[in-house]
């Protein structure tokens, strides 16, 4: 069977904030992204990015909350990462805060989860080592 190449090699989200400085703010100083880029001034779209991973940011008005997103755990994004207490580690040294703890759990990954300042939730997870 021949080998088929990768084609899709990244996917990079796009949140809508209502408020984008500080979303901006958030993800460059709390999660470590570095901002590559903004379109006007002030902004009203950005794209943010962290070891080659990009999510772009759009202004929008504020959306409406699901109440029971936050109950369920409903992600709005999975970040699989090589190492999950080193990033823990990192987020909590920066005051990050989390809304479920760094953990094993039964489907065999290390992850934890936080909401950004927009209310989105975020897992991280590596594999466990089998």
């Amino acid at each position: 069977r021949a080998k088929v190449p990768r084609m899709i090699r990244q996917i990079a989200p796009q949140f809508f904030t209502a408020d984008m400085t500080t979303t901006l703010a958030y993800y460059r100083d709390q999660l470590g992204f570095a901002i590559e880029g903004t379109y006007l001034d002030p902004p009203v779209y950005a794209i943010v990015v962290r070891d080659d991973q990009h999510i772009h940011f759009r202004l929008a008005p504020a959306p409406v909350v699901f109440s029971e997103k936050y109950d369920d755990e409903l992600l709005d994004a999975y970040l699989r990462v090589d190492d999950a207490d080193a990033l823990h580690a990192e987020f909590a040294a920066r005051g990050v805060t989390f809304t479920r703890p760094l953990a094993d759990t039964p489907w065999g990954m290390r992850e934890f989860v936080l909401k950004d300042g927009d209310g989105r939730l975020l897992a991280f997870g590596a594999p466990l080592a089998a």
